[in-house]
């Protein structure tokens, strides 16, 4: 909980470029559920790396959001390694909110995570100063990191409880 304060504080605070993602185990259903935070004009500038044809800002200007794209988004950005399996996410919800969107994505689990390694390439592309925060929750284990473009991935071992 102390992490995610101080994450949230610190994305409030810092002039740059930030994105803040959690995964969050979802006890008896073998799913993690993660929520990803964004500018939005980040977000339309990064998603124009998957899809340019469009004119995106009036295509996302109606609601609901295209999951199937949004998917394809997120699944080409973000990387989900749970004991050395890739994992797919499906979009739950995507909403604006001021100027962020806020997405939410299921991804389904086939065992209980002993090790997760994480990609997030969301913006790396576009910003060199880009610092993508990531808060992992999986039972009793809780660990918040730092991912940017020159450190864009990182593996953890899941303490036991």
């Amino acid at each position: 909980m102390f992490k995610a304060l101080a994450f949230s504080l610190w994305l409030i605070m810092n002039p740059g470029h930030v994105t803040m993602t959690s995964i969050d185990y979802i006890k008896g259903t073998d799913s993690l559920k993660v929520s990803c935070r964004m500018e939005f004009e980040d977000f339309l500038k990064d998603l124009q790396t998957i899809d340019d044809d469009r004119n995106l800002r009036r295509f996302f200007s109606k609601q609901p959001f295209p999951s199937d794209l949004i998917n394809q988004y997120f699944n080409s950005k973000v990387f989900i390694y749970v004991n050395d399996k890739l994992l797919i996410g499906k979009l739950l919800s995507a909403s604006l909110d001021n100027n962020d969107i806020n997405l939410n994505l299921i991804f389904r689990l086939s065992k209980k995570p002993k090790r997760i390694t994480i990609r997030n390439m969301i913006l790396t592309g576009w910003y060199t100063d880009q610092v993508n925060l990531m808060i992992i929750r999986i039972n009793n284990f809780e660990k918040g990191i730092k991912l940017t473009p020159e450190h864009n991935e990182e593996t953890l071992i899941v303490k036991r409880p």
